[in-house]
């Protein structure tokens, strides 16, 4: 039976909650332009539309210097104020058998967990992609905060 590990960060947000909700929901392909700490190059959409439940992105982008991808299929559990982005193939499926970052908003706290499947027992967590997600996460706050 296969182990899922679980890694958690909680991000303290400073702009309202529901508008942070509401870019993360509906303006991936805005994300890019709104980020400065890290190196996120690119998001396409493959299917469906930028808003919706069951679409697919491809995201590009380097971490510790080095040039990723990351294909997702997105889902949007609206009642919950939470979006699942379950990597379907890139880099990261080259060291975990599964991956998939959920991010949620609640009483203006982001809530990140990384569940995911190590393709062998030497295989690290996988702290620089959650390193990643949060820069993006403070970096998109504080451009909201501007806004």
């Amino acid at each position: 039976m296969a182990q899922i590990y679980v890694l958690e960060e909680r991000v303290q947000l400073k702009s309202c909650p529901e508008k942070f909700y509401n870019f993360l929901k509906t303006q991936n392909q805005n994300i890019p332009s709104n980020v400065h700490s890290e190196k996120l190059h690119a998001v396409e959409i493959h299917e469906g539309n930028w808003d919706t439940s069951g679409s697919v992105k491809l995201w590009k982008y380097s971490i510790e210097g080095k040039e990723e991808i990351f294909k997702d299929k997105v889902i949007m559990d609206e009642a919950n104020k939470k979006i699942t982005y379950v990597a379907e193939g890139g880099s990261v499926l080259e060291l975990y058998k599964s991956y998939k970052a959920i991010l949620k908003v609640e009483n203006g706290i982001l809530k990140l967990r990384i569940e995911y499947e190590k393709l062998n027992d030497d295989t690290p967590p996988p702290k620089r992609y959650q390193q990643f997600i949060i820069n993006i996460v403070m970096d998109i706050d504080a451009n909201l905060v501007k806004a």
